[in-house]
């Protein structure tokens, strides 16, 4: 049994770190013990999520969405992009920064392998880190005049309809302006983070993430003029659901969704949250050589 009746070193402050952990991840078995024995041998408080519990030792345990409640320092994220998003929609809030350690294939936010796992952390117990801060986007379900259900994503909001055979109806407006109409198989929104995401794989342009931005793509338009657009992070976007009989779907993250009816209002502007993911030496330009296989000089 983990015994928490560790000594500070006399005059510092005693940190604490949370981990939270992809489920049904085989490897974290092998992995966690030895980071939570680094993790002792620094002084450091230990909270973890109920997936991370499987491979602990009686360790403190909360719910992922009661994680920020512990005022962690900072969150260790161990697995892909999609247990990263998870984590920041629960920690964001909070402004907990993140360190994605990726365990999966792609990783474009989860960017430090294991291999680097460590060394991360060293140069984070010294303070030696940058925080690069990113933007996300506030949506809100609107049905009949009420606002039914609002959702903060790091990645996109995306309407998708689930007949194979038709195409979506979508009327589009930036700031109360209509754009156009499209015949789609559904539409994105997405932030300069998310803009590597789905909306780069349905043609839509890579943003720096830094720049204050939004991507509205088109999934398969039925109009071949219809091309994805940048838009101020300013802006109000807003999404008409014009699906008559027809089933059409939301998606927040790729994650937590809900079906739409015809007549809904999807309203997307700038969250007043961002999410913090500490970096140690790598640029966005490095994650892209890497991830995407882009060629060497």
């Amino acid at each position: 049994m983990y015994n928490s009746d560790l000594l500070m070193p006399q005059g510092r402050p005693r940190k604490s770190v949370a981990v939270i952990s992809k489920p049904a991840k085989p490897e974290l078995a092998g992995i966690l013990p030895q980071l939570f024995e680094w993790l002792d041998q620094h002084h450091y408080r230990v909270v973890i999520d109920r997936e991370t519990a499987a491979y602990s030792d009686g360790r403190e345990t909360v719910e992922r969405d009661k994680i920020a409640a512990q005022d962690p320092d900072y969150a260790i994220v161990l697995g892909g992009d999609g247990t990263l998003l998870s984590a920041a929609r629960s920690v964001a809030k909070a402004g907990v920064p993140i360190l994605g350690v990726n365990l999966g294939t792609l990783g474009f936010l989860t960017e430090v392998p294991l291999s680097e796992l460590y060394s991360a952390l060293d140069a984070i117990h010294r303070e030696q880190y940058s925080l690069d801060c990113r933007a996300m986007v506030h949506c809100q379900l609107v049905r009949a005049g009420n606002r039914i259900a609002s959702y903060d994503a790091l990645n996109d909001a995306i309407v998708n309809k689930v007949s194979i055979a038709r195409l979506a109806s979508l009327d589009l407006y930036i700031d109360e302006m209509f754009v156009s109409n499209y015949k789609a198989d559904g539409m994105i929104i997405a932030t300069p983070t998310g803009s590597t995401a789905y909306s780069v794989a349905a043609g839509g342009p890579i943003l720096m993430p830094s720049l204050a931005g939004f991507v509205v793509t088109p999934v398969s338009p039925h109009s071949l003029t219809h091309r994805p657009l940048v838009v101020q992070d300013t802006s109000e976007i807003v999404v008409l659901i014009n699906t008559e009989q027809e089933a059409a779907y939301l998606s927040i993250d790729g994650q937590v969704g809900l079906e739409l009816r015809d007549g809904d209002r999807i309203v997307c502007r700038k969250s007043q949250h961002t999410v913090k993911l500490l970096r140690i030496s790598k640029t966005f330009f490095d994650v892209l050589r890497t991830k995407l296989k882009w060629g060497q000089r």
